[in-house]
């Protein structure tokens, strides 16, 4: 419990590791995450592309077994429940927002945001009229009757958002909510969020590169190659992570140091630890190897992909987004 909070959402040492006969073998997801959601919290998840973090939205939310490891969700362990169980479960206490709004194609609008009260019993007649509302409050009344095919890409997101919210439910969880919204819109979603968050605590778990989102959040996650790196505040600044970071050290002992931070201490090697004290610790180069790189230009981002040898430019992308591969470290 946190400030007379309870918690919402929890996971320990979750791991996932997608199975592959490819050459390069297994791809590991997620490396023993541990997380906490108290109730009425808001916390954001980011990091580049290919970090993880779809992955852990969905094992979060029990739409995806993990490899290991266990999440609780209001209470109940998720992966000791029967998948009638879970359904309930999840049907009372959160909802998910998509990149891609996933309505449903033969149902309109009104009775694709409508559908989930009809699976908790709620009369066809009160649904749609709750449904309606809804969709009024985000500016899709007029398009209440339209078929997902006749909707642009930011009308069917807001669909999928009226959809989420119908149940008022107890934890959001969202895949970039805003993606695919105009700046006005989004800003306006963000408000309603704002609303249920502050008004009927609601919590949120949000995956974004969006900095208004995360900014609506307490505290942000940022995730690197399936682990928790560090933690922001609520002034986080998506484009430069640097200012804000705290480092996280895991149950395990694991610390991962983000690219920058990397290069900045002059690459990977061996480091002594001449001044440890409670919440202290002070870490120095043996010298040996601070001889070795004496002389030597600093460590820099590779401006190219050695893989596919996509350009990067001046973006500070960690992850190529053309093939997926780490951007490596080079001699400046």
């Amino acid at each position: 419990m946190q400030n007379g909070h309870k918690e919402i959402l929890k996971a320990d040492g979750l791991y996932h590791v997608y199975e592959s006969k490819a050459e390069d073998g297994n791809v590991v997801a997620l490396r023993g995450l541990h997380v906490t959601v108290y109730e009425g919290e808001a916390v954001a998840i980011i990091g580049p592309s290919g970090s993880g973090k779809s992955t852990l939205l969905k094992c979060l939310g029990g739409l995806m077994k993990p490899s290991a490891g266990g999440v609780e969700l209001a209470g109940s362990r998720m992966t000791r429940l029967t998948g009638t169980e879970l359904v309930k479960l999840r049907q009372k206490t959160v909802s998910f927002i998509f990149q891609d709004s996933n309505l449903l194609p033969h149902m309109n609008a009104l009775d694709n945001v409508a559908q989930p009260l009809r699976h908790q019993g709620v009369l066809p007649g009160d649904a749609r009229a709750k449904a309606q509302a809804l969709l009024d409050r985000l500016g899709m009344g007029e398009r209440s009757r339209g078929m997902p095919e006749e909707l642009s890409g930011g009308e069917q997101q807001r669909v999928a958002i009226a959809r989420a919210l119908i149940t008022e439910p107890k934890l959001i969880l969202a895949d970039e909510p805003t993606g695919a919204l105009d700046p006005i819109t989004s800003r306006e979603v963000l408000e309603l969020f704002a609303k249920l968050h502050n008004e009927e605590d609601v919590s949120f778990f949000l995956v974004t590169h969006n900095r208004e989102v995360a900014a609506f959040c307490e505290r942000s996650l940022e995730l690197r190659d399936g682990r928790f790196v560090a933690q922001h505040g609520t002034d986080v600044d998506i484009a430069d992570l640097s200012g804000s970071r705290e480092l996280i050290i895991d149950d395990t002992g694991t610390v991962t140091l983000p690219p920058d931070v990397l290069a900045k201490i002059g690459g990977p090697g061996r480091f002594e630890l001449p001044d440890i004290a409670r919440d202290s610790l002070n870490l120095e180069r043996v010298d040996m190897e601070r001889l070795q790189i004496e002389g030597k230009s600093n460590l820099t981002l590779a401006e190219t992909c050695p893989a596919c040898f996509h350009v990067y430019g001046a973006s500070e992308e960690q992850r190529c987004p053309d093939c997926g591969s780490s951007r490596p470290m080079v001699q400046a």
